[in-house]
């Protein structure tokens, strides 16, 4: 009933802050509302995309995860595939933000390359070859299938470092050292971390008002496993998604890209809509995304923005079926202004949340960063200088 650490939330963030936490020896519990993980970490596209941070900090981090993922794989053995990911540039503008990105600062850290139409045909099936500029293919991007990775790292966690985990058990009251749950039992830890992403309304709900933070919901489909064994290969990411990542803001071209959007699509900039495609490993095609943020959101889904992300990626990609599985959105905290926030709301009681659509790509770093402080006795001052 006693452990070392405590974490409130069983999605990556949490799970990352248990394996690391683990891994020195310290003794972990894990709570969660849900029978098992239900949130963000498992509705995404299961892409680790270091290509998508910023060059310095976040980069680095993202970087560090990559390694971290591809080890976390191997113990809990789930499929880690280092596919890379492919940028298609289908006008000049597009081209030209690659082309300016590829040799300058912004991409430190990063084994990328140009590419022609000829190479990408040689990389993927699915480019559409008609109107194609160019490219920039990244050999740095992982891809793992969320839910099968989710629920492997808890297996691997509860059975090899016996990490309790106690799924549908809402924590509903923390306090230094203590965590009481919905029915009265008690648990106390030396440290307790809080990591429940979307629904932080439920715990210190004053502590994320405080930091702005907001709820993003984004809309995503699967199509059938492709036939005969057909292998996307990289991630794919169309020129939409130069004006979404931050990596690419200092491109002077990536100005005319967002004009040309905002004059002759603005219904994309309306819904935030940016178009990327990754393959599970039952073969079928996770397609998306979209953007809406606070008050826009909705309980149910707009089939304007699946019908309109389709229209963008069938501009960009020929695949062999388009047909739509399974359809599903998701809802995800974020920050507003930074990489995520860390605060310590009550003593050794630490919220850490606001990732954004990052968390995949960051988590498993960034909580082996808070851990390492927290082993070496650091002020909390000290983790704000992470963001």
């Amino acid at each position: 009933m006693h452990y070392d650490l405590i974490v409130v939330g069983g999605g990556i963030v949490g799970l990352g802050h248990a394996w690391a936490a683990a891994k020195q020896g310290q003794s972990v519990a894990v709570f969660d509302d849900n029978p098992r993980a239900e949130g963000a970490s498992i509705r995404n596209f299961g892409m680790v995309w270091p290509i998508g941070q910023p060059e310095g900090t976040q980069r680095a981090l993202a970087l560090r995860s990559r390694t971290l993922w591809q080890e976390l794989g191997a113990a809990a053995g789930f499929p880690v595939h280092p596919c890379g990911s492919l940028h298609l540039a289908h006008h000049e503008d597009e081209w030209a933000v690659l082309k300016e990105f590829a040799p300058s600062s912004a991409a430190d850290g990063l084994d990328i390359e140009l590419v022609t139409p000829a190479q990408i045909a040689q990389m993927t099936p699915a480019a559409n070859p008609s109107g194609l500029k160019g490219g920039l293919y990244s050999h740095t991007e992982l891809r793992v299938t969320p839910p099968t990775a989710v629920s492997s790292i808890s297996a691997y966690l509860a059975d090899e470092h016996h990490v309790q985990f106690h799924f549908g058990t809402p924590i509903n009251q923390v306090d230094s050292g203590t965590v009481t749950a919905s029915n009265g039992k008690t648990w106390t830890a030396e440290r307790i971390v809080i990591a429940t992403g979307a629904y932080f309304q439920h715990l210190f709900p004053e502590a994320h008002r405080a930091q702005r933070l907001m709820l993003c919901k984004l809309q995503m489909m699967l199509t059938d496993a492709q036939p005969n064994g057909w292998n996307l290969g990289p991630h794919i990411a169309s020129g939409l998604t130069l004006r979404h990542y931050p990596s690419f803001r200092a491109c002077p071209s990536l100005a005319a890209v967002k004009q040309r959007i905002a004059d002759n699509a603005p219904q994309l900039d309306r819904f935030g809509i940016h178009v990327m495609a990754s393959q599970v490993d039952n073969g079928g095609l996770i397609l998306g995304d979209s953007h809406e943020y606070g008050d826009d959101i909705e309980p149910t889904d707009k089939a304007e923005i699946d019908a309109l992300m389709l229209q963008e990626l069938q501009k960009i990609m020929n695949v062999p079926t388009w047909n739509i599985t399974r359809r599903w959105h998701g809802l995800y905290a974020k920050h507003p202004t930074q990489m995520c926030f860390v605060q310590e709301v009550r003593p050794e009681v630490l919220v850490v949340n606001g990732f954004g659509g990052n968390g995949m790509t960051l988590a498993l770093a960034f909580s082996e960063s808070i851990i390492n402080r927290w082993r070496n006795s650091a002020q909390w001052e000290v983790l704000h200088e992470t963001h």
